[in-house]
């Protein structure tokens, strides 16, 4: 038996090809139990912080990756154990075989490695969301999106970085000079992203808006959505999806209607022209006393035009915000009736209520 265990095929004795596939096998099979294992450890590890958020969460984010990881690190681990045949080791164009599967083996792993770190990443940021949506403020929410983000694009540099230093045997500090040059080129080719990564940063800290505003910008009016790296996504008032570069978002206008103070209304009534001076005192007399209302603030009521076709009467004033929009859409009906009333009241009637045709007959 000792001597079938000795025998050697493609330069590696049989008993270390025995010794690979046992190893591999004790890993599938104990992989899922070790994963596990190991993610409960680093839930502990989290402690009162991840308390929040329930373990199965965190089990379903980081035991698949950690599965591959582990089966992987085994496999490397127990191939490590057998040297290559030199009968499979063709060069080609100065480059060995084993060379690329060392470098292939390499990038694998640290590309599971990187899919591990990026899951570990969306955990963390579920548990400060978690802790964000405790306050009222969505800029917290929004925050922990925008650098979740930003966190797994480094950890993708990073990566990139570490399969061109252990892949391929480069120095990452030439590779960096190099890749500087390359980046001033790219940066001028594309300064628009730079400018919209830069603005995504100024909105973040400067505030002017948040998720869950109400703003309106370049003639479109929505709900900010989400503020991303390149553009700020507002749902319309007619429920479509714009997405609008953040360079805009800074450079022009916006008005944020939801941090409005109050809501105002406004109405402008046309008086036919026949209506005399006394008349039109006495309805805006009548208006200003049934603007009296305890959901009327700083009302205004004027004649602001008259002419040959009507006399202008302008009605405004404003509602508190902490009416609902229905409440105030009601009050503001009221008010309108209430006018019409006055109108009523007054024997008056609107511009254009009767139009009179004149035919002339021309004896020429």
């Amino acid at each position: 038996m000792e001597k079938i265990l000795e025998q050697i095929i493609l330069d590696n004795p049989i008993k270390n090809y025995l010794f690979v596939v046992i190893a591999i096998s004790i890993g599938l099979l104990l992989k899922r139990i070790t994963s596990k294992y190991i993610a409960r450890l680093l839930f502990r590890f989290i402690g009162k912080a991840g308390k929040s958020i329930a373990r199965e969460s965190f089990l379903a984010l980081v035991v698949e990756p950690l599965d591959y990881f582990l089966i992987l690190l085994i496999t490397i681990a127990s191939l490590d154990k057998l040297r290559f045949p030199t009968v499979l080791n063709i060069t080609i164009y100065r480059v060995s075989l084993h060379s690329v599967v060392d470098a292939l083996a390499d990038g694998v792993i640290i590309v599971v490695f990187i899919w591990l770190v990026r899951r570990f990443i969306d955990f963390v940021a579920l548990i400060l969301e978690a802790k964000a949506n405790l306050t009222p403020d969505q800029t917290d929410n929004q925050f922990i999106i925008f650098f979740k983000d930003f966190f797994k694009a480094i950890v993708v540099i990073i990566g990139v970085l570490m399969i061109i230093r252990f892949s391929f045997n480069k120095d990452i500090s030439s590779v960096l000079t190099g890749l500087s040059i390359v980046g001033a080129a790219i940066a001028l080719a594309t300064r628009e992203s730079m400018e919209n990564l830069i603005a995504s940063f100024i909105i973040f800290f400067d505030k002017p808006f948040t998720v869950g505003d109400l703003v309106k910008v370049n003639g479109f009016s929505g709900t900010v959505e989400k503020i991303g790296l390149r553009s700020t996504r507002i749902r319309t008032l007619e429920k479509t999806f714009i997405s609008v570069p953040n360079k805009q978002m800074v450079d022009t206008i916006v008005d944020n209607i939801s941090l409005r103070t109050q809501r105002k209304a406004e109405l402008k009534v046309e008086i036919d022209i026949n209506a005399n001076s006394q008349s039109i005192t006495n309805l805006l007399s009548a208006i200003k006393q049934k603007l009296v209302q305890s959901f009327v603030q700083n009302p205004q009521v004027h004649l602001v035009d008259t002419g040959k076709n009507a006399h202008v009467i302008s009605l405004e004033y404003f509602g508190s915000m902490d009416e609902t929009v229905d409440q105030f859409l009601n009050h503001r009906e009221e008010i309108y009736l209430m006018v019409i009333s006055a109108i009523e009241e007054n024997k008056l009637r609107l511009a254009g209520a009767s139009t009179d045709i004149v035919i002339k007959e021309n004896n020429a």
